[in-house]
């Protein structure tokens, strides 16, 4: 009994984690970031012309309560399930790798003769985990969309015909995985460095914190990114950084947006590379894949067999 009991008790905890990522200070949809960027969309209430109330105006039921909205709300439980299940084990991982790379670097290039402070350690660890984890992602999601095999997968997030917060865990459990992997790598590395440069170790929890430089992304409307709030930056600034509205072009069904504004939180690297739209003349859009191929997608099953499907049967298809 006492075997089944805590068997029970662990289940029930792993279903509830995804509900602990409201007050997660390093997940996006924390209740704070969700209070900052309701009040950034009352902000584009008021400059716009709307002829509804405002909370009619964020909590549309066309939006909120649409069957693409629902296939969210399930991916969004079973993704953080998941997560527990899979992702969480390969910390130790991440934490070997972090070791590793310490050991790497002072074995080849001998013990730094450069020492830094703690603070100044996790300052810049601080810094590039953003900057670097940024252009790694902006990679990884280039690869997504160009590589067939992988776009099956991303095509599920793509495949939203309705935008709100909670889509942004809509992903395959494939594409989770390979996000999640890419951040432990840069991460750990970056990690590895930062004790290179330190005469000692620092805890690696310390290292996993919030990162406050992510923080102030989160709090500036990150939320936003997937809404119907079309929130934009000043025109320069949609140059360095991605506004909600840039994402939100990002996930339209016009072929003229395709693989278009795939930084996570800088427009850097969209526009070195040519793929960067800013939101200046951008009006009214419309989301998913069309709606010949947004139906493959539109339940929480069908999300989940569709990519394997369509490539096992890819010499039929073509």
């Amino acid at each position: 009994m006492d075997l089944l009991k805590a068997v029970f008790e662990d289940v029930w905890q792993n279903l509830l984690h995804p509900l602990l990522y409201f007050t997660d200070p390093g997940e996006r949809i924390n209740v704070l970031y969700l209070i900052s960027s309701l009040l950034l969309a009352y902000y584009v209430f008021k400059t716009s012309a709307q002829n509804l109330p405002f909370y009619k105006y964020i909590f549309h039921k066309k939006i909120w309560a649409s069957r693409s909205a629902f296939v969210d709300y399930k991916l969004f439980l079973f993704n953080g399930v998941l997560k527990i299940i899979l992702i969480l084990p390969a910390i130790n991982a991440w934490r070997y790798l972090g070791v590793y790379t310490n050991d790497f670097l002072e074995e080849n290039f001998e013990p730094s003769s450069m020492l830094l402070s703690q603070t100044q350690i996790l300052i810049a660890y601080s810094i590039a985990v953003v900057i670097i984890y940024d252009f790694v992602y902006y990679l990884v999601h280039l690869v997504m969309h160009k590589v067939p095999f992988l776009w099956e997968f991303h095509k599920i997030h793509h495949s939203a015909t309705t935008l709100n917060p909670i889509t942004q865990y809509r992903l395959h459990p494939v594409e989770l995985i390979l996000n999640n992997l890419s951040y432990f790598v840069v991460s750990a590395v970056l990690m590895g460095v930062g004790d290179y440069f330190y005469q000692g170790v620092i805890n690696q929890a310390v290292y996993a914190e919030v990162n406050i430089f992510a923080m102030l992304f989160l709090f500036w409307g990150a939320n936003l990114r997937h809404s119907h709030v079309k929130l934009r930056y000043f025109n320069f600034v949609e140059r360095l950084v991605i506004s909600p509205f840039q994402h939100q072009i990002h996930h339209s069904n016009n072929p003229a947006h395709f693989d278009k504004n795939l930084g996570a939180k800088f427009a850097l690297w969209d526009w070195l590379f040519g793929t960067l739209i800013r939101s200046e003349k951008q009006k009214t859009l419309r989301f998913g894949l069309g709606s010949k191929e947004s139906q493959h997608y539109d339940t929480f099953l069908k999300t989940l067999y569709q990519p394997f499907k369509k490539i096992f049967t890819w010499p039929k298809n073509q």
